[in-house]
């Protein structure tokens, strides 16, 4: 019997689907990249964690964060040097409802009331983190 997949945790979903050549005839081709490999891409490139630090936020092990980026980046390549339409969709994953102390101030930020929570807002993350270390220190 194999072994159940893990889910793996995502902060949010992208605003944005569907990618592609915007002076080319739309064609049957596409790629399709997971939820998943979109959020490996936006911790690791968009936010700046480390593999380390990404397979922590999303509850999987580094090896397996290792190769779900390195087949987002393929696929990334594959669509931009060959013309194809990105569609991302599908998946293992769960939504993270953000009530984890690794939420905080790194990559998640469904905590913060009134926010836009899946926008990249890196002085905001900034301010977030400061105020989890000084929360850490003080407990």
């Amino acid at each position: 019997m194999p072994r159940p997949r893990k889910w793996r945790k995502v902060c949010c979903l992208p605003e944005s689907n569907r990618f592609g050549p915007l002076n080319a005839p739309v064609q049957p081709d596409r790629v399709i990249m997971t939820v998943e490999e979109y959020e490996t891409i936006r911790l690791i490139d968009l936010e700046g964690l480390t593999q380390e630090e990404c397979a922590q936020q999303m509850n999987i092990a580094r090896t397996t964060v290792q190769g779900i980026y390195a087949e987002a980046r393929k696929k990334l390549a594959e669509s931009i040097v060959n013309g194809k339409m990105l569609w991302i969709e599908g998946g293992n994953y769960k939504l993270c409802e953000g009530g984890l102390p690794s939420c905080r101030g790194r990559g998640c930020r469904r905590e913060v009331p009134g926010e836009d929570l899946c926008r990249w807002q890196p002085n905001r993350m900034r301010k977030l983190k400061e105020a989890f270390d000084e929360d850490s220190t003080s407990s």
